[in-house]
């Protein structure tokens, strides 16, 4: 694939990626309560499902999930419920578990649903959708892509989106730092959790 083409798709990733949206926000409140190795598995997910709509893209796929849009609004709606769960929790959570022992926290962490939750939000986010399945091929003549250039384009995507997340997430770290009294870290779990709330709703009324 032509560095032109590869350079056009990083520059337009990176504006639509590194806008803050429904995931960054999930990102970055879930970061603020529990830390960076609780958030990893979310990430992870966000990451395989941007490549999953690239993929959908590239194959032509966007009629077949206007087709199945009702899949992709049960995955949606799961995983706004989840959000709405980890919300509540982080609202609720006595200061006590909040500021605990990073080890604690990781024993009782799920990985398994932290993945599923970065998933939904991932395949149910109306920004993703439209970039892939709408913009994308305004910028890439994806009939020409072979499966070299799906690779080439995976592996710049995922180049793109570790940096950005790692950006969100270095940044939650330092706020986090500064949580130092219980009052502050009541106040992180209170905006956190509507951080969390506002990610649901927004993805929820789309």
């Amino acid at each position: 694939m032509e560095l032109s083409t590869l350079l056009l798709f990083s520059l337009a990733l990176l504006i639509s990626a590194g806008s803050p949206g429904p995931s960054i926000a999930a990102l970055v409140a879930r970061v603020l309560v529990r830390g960076w190795r609780d958030v990893l598995p979310f990430a992870a997910a966000m990451w395989v499902g941007e490549i999953i709509w690239l993929t959908c893209a590239i194959a032509g796929l966007a009629a077949l999930a206007e087709s199945f849009y009702w899949a992709f609004e049960i995955i949606k709606y799961c995983g706004v419920i989840y959000l709405g769960y980890l919300a509540w929790k982080m609202w609720t959570a006595p200061i006590n578990i909040a500021i605990e022992n990073p080890k604690i926290s990781r024993k009782n962490n799920n990985s398994f649903r932290m993945f599923f939750a970065g998933m939904a939000v991932t395949l149910g986010n109306p920004k993703i959708m439209v970039f892939y399945l709408a913009l994308l091929p305004t910028l890439i003549d994806l009939n020409s892509i072979t499966l070299l250039g799906w690779a080439e384009l995976s592996l710049t995507l995922l180049v793109i989106l570790v940096f950005i997340d790692t950006a969100y997430i270095i940044l939650a770290i330092r706020a986090r730092l500064l949580l130092a009294t219980p009052k502050a870290v009541k106040i992180a779990n209170r905006v956190s959790a509507g951080m969390l709330t506002t990610a649901a709703a927004i993805i929820a009324s789309r």
